[in-house]
């Protein structure tokens, strides 16, 4: 044999059989090694960064300065423009050449409201106290944008519960309150201190005893009662110490002559709102209320056919009461004190009387100066003695629940239907607090398109998640710093609910541009709100909140109206400590931050709990770390 056939041979031997199996496990090898070359590309490569943006990231692993790692991740930064096209939507000028910080404005702007100005109210007729409704600047008329300063010497309130009861005077420097009602101890200034002792125009003996006298005509203590409205609330004390019964009163007032009452109230962490009964209705739905209350609060109850107390028929939940103390109520003993003539006081009693049966109320009692009324619960035998006690139509073709600058009507707002007179219009809301997180009745009546028990159910338990994530950020918020808290988007109420265990209260407020009219939920679970529209001011004084919450606002509004003037108007109601958490899309929050800046915000940019891949994003404001910062140098 040669040696060419022999290697031939020998090759044939040694080489296995080119059989199918054989190929394919090749192959398949082969493919495994190409593709975890591939994988290991992709994980590994980090495109550079848009050329507009270079100038701001501090190290080429950090490619964004503002966006930090969720708190549960260890991996180090996060890489955030990569993984999102925000950045694209920032121009090359943004970056390069940024927007001016907004000015402080001139100092007489220190307690500015913008919709209830002593200057634009002049405008406005006084009849019917016209001229103290809302009345929000328009696009002629608008102050330049300025930040609103605060007053010299301003400082941190008292953490509650102490704030209850005392507050700096440098924070509300106002007299005129405690000069016009000296004898009747609203609030003394004593130094440094507002203090409130606890007095009022009705409360001969202190609020204390004026509540505990009203405790044995009026189920306080039972759970009955959960939400109250007061209206003319004065500095507050009355639902100041209503909360001792776990009540929670919406305190309302207008911005009169006495000026500052209801920033007095905001300022001792209470729930207070600028406010009055004139041509519109109150920004609350129907059925909201468990109680309303009076207390010499100057209402012409008996006047323009019962307009006023149609008003408060149509925020009192069924089975809710009216309380009225002062003129007229106990006129026999009373008419001298209030200079008075007798004759008159009874007229004006008997009026009442006669719209309160015309409404089908029934009179629980009268005792010490103190008359209780009650709304029924369903319409089924007022239908049948309308006619016989000659009431007020009932209202057709407006929604009850309506409320943004809708007019007062001179009609009876209908009760839901039932079919037996045992049953509550509405349907049963439970005792507090196993309302709070009970179904409420306008989701279980299936009201609302697309509002249903699951969904209810889910966000409560996304929300508390959620408030567990956000104390990971802001950890002071379950040591009771933050007392006075404002949901922006309320929802169903889901945040305020979770932070129900915090010493805290909350304003809940649903947008009119929202898609769903959720506050009349809100109120059956035992909380409080009311409507906005975030493109006018909010009804306070500014410095009146310690944290804002704004989810999907600035989304929302993002067409109506620009977002620095959103923030401008949150950074006017917020304290100069206080934090914002705004939760929205990356895109809109990119945008937010960028206009926070100018405002001198201590902000940033955060994963939601969903995580880095998520679109949703938080922009965390903490203005605490200046104020330390600024205490540590001065030592």
């Amino acid at each position: 044999m040669s040696r060419s056939n022999a290697f031939v041979a020998a090759s044939s031997f040694l080489l296995p059989s080119p059989n199918r199996r054989t190929l394919a496990f090749v192959f398949v090898g082969a493919f495994l090694c190409v593709l975890s070359y591939l994988l290991g590309i992709y994980t590994n490569y980090r495109p550079s960064l848009p050329p507009q943006l270079a100038p701001v990231a501090r190290n080429p692993e950090d490619c964004h300065p503002h966006l930090l790692p969720s708190p549960s991740s260890s991996d180090g930064p996060v890489h955030f423009l990569p993984r999102h096209a925000a950045a694209n939507l920032i121009p090359l000028a943004s970056v390069d050449q940024p927007s001016p910080p907004v000015p402080f404005c001139a100092a007489n702007f220190t307690h500015y409201c913008p919709c209830q100005d002593p200057d634009r109210e002049r405008r406005f007729i006084t009849f019917d106290l016209v001229h103290r409704e809302r009345h929000c600047p328009g696009p002629d008329d608008r102050p330049p944008r300025c930040r609103v300063p605060r007053p010299p010497g301003y400082r941190a309130p008292l953490p509650w519960p102490a704030s209850r009861d005392r507050a700096w005077f440098a924070n509300v420097p106002s007299t005129k309150l405690s000069e016009a009602k000296k004898d009747q101890n609203w609030v003394r200034v004593e130094g440094n201190w507002l203090v409130f002792p606890g007095g009022g125009t009705s409360f001969i003996k202190g609020v204390k005893w004026y509540v505990a006298e009203m405790a044995k005509q009026v189920p306080l203590r039972s759970g009955e009662i959960r939400t109250v409205l007061d209206i003319g609330c004065g500095v507050a004390s009355f639902g100041g110490h209503l909360l001792d019964y776990e009540i929670l009163t919406m305190s309302v007032a207008p911005r009169d002559i006495h000026e500052a009452q209801v920033q007095f109230a905001l300022e001792r962490g209470l729930p207070a709102m600028l406010g009055v009964l004139s041509i519109h209705r109150l920004p609350y739905p129907s059925r909201s209320f468990d109680m309303a209350h009076c207390a010499r609060c100057l209402v012409p109850w008996s006047g323009h056919d019962g307009l006023y107390l149609l008003e408060i028929d149509r925020v009192l939940r069924p089975g809710g009461y009216w309380v009225l103390s002062g003129p007229p109520i106990n006129w026999k003993n009373m008419y001298k004190g209030w200079a008075r003539n007798r004759n008159g006081l009874e007229a004006e009693q008997k009026a009442i009387e006669n719209l309160a049966k015309q409404l089908c109320w029934k009179k629980v009692s009268e005792k010490g100066g103190i008359a209780v009324w009650r709304k029924p619960t369903n319409h089924l035998h007022c239908l049948k003695k309308s006619k016989i006690l000659n009431s007020p139509p009932f209202c057709s073709g407006t929604d009850p629940d309506s409320a943004w600058y809708m007019k007062m009507e001179l009609c009876i707002s209908p009760l839901p239907g039932v079919e037996e007179i045992e049953r509550t219009a509405g349907g049963n809301i439970l005792t507090w607090p196993k309302r709070l997180n009970a179904v409420p009745p306008r989701i279980i009546s299936k009201s609302m398109d697309g509002v249903t028990i699951g969904a209810f159910n889910h966000e409560n338990k996304l929300w508390n998640k959620r408030l567990l994530y956000y104390e990971t950020y802001l950890s002071n918020l379950p040591r009771g710093k933050y007392r006075n808290i404002m949901d922006m988007n309320a929802g169903f109420g889901g945040f305020a609910a979770a932070l129900s265990k915090y010493p805290v209260w909350v304003m809940n407020v649903i947008p009119v541009d929202g898609k769903n009219n959720t506050l009349g939920i809100v109120y059956e679970r035992g909380l409080i709100g009311t409507y906005m529209d975030w493109c006018e001011a909010f009804s306070t004084y500014p410095r009146t909140y310690d944290l804002l919450h704004a989810n999907g606002i600035f989304g929302m509004y993002m067409d109506k109206c620009e977002i620095i003037d959103i923030l401008l108007e949150m950074d006017r109601i917020l304290r100069p400590e206080g934090a914002v958490i705004i939760r929205d899309h990356v895109d809109v929050i990119v945008k937010a931050k960028q206009a926070s800046d100018r405002l001198r915000w201590q902000s940033k940019i955060v994963h939601s709990e969903n995580g880095p891949f998520h679109p949703e994003k938080l922009l965390i404001v903490d203005n605490s770390i200046a104020a330390e910062r600024n205490q540590a140098s001065r030592r």
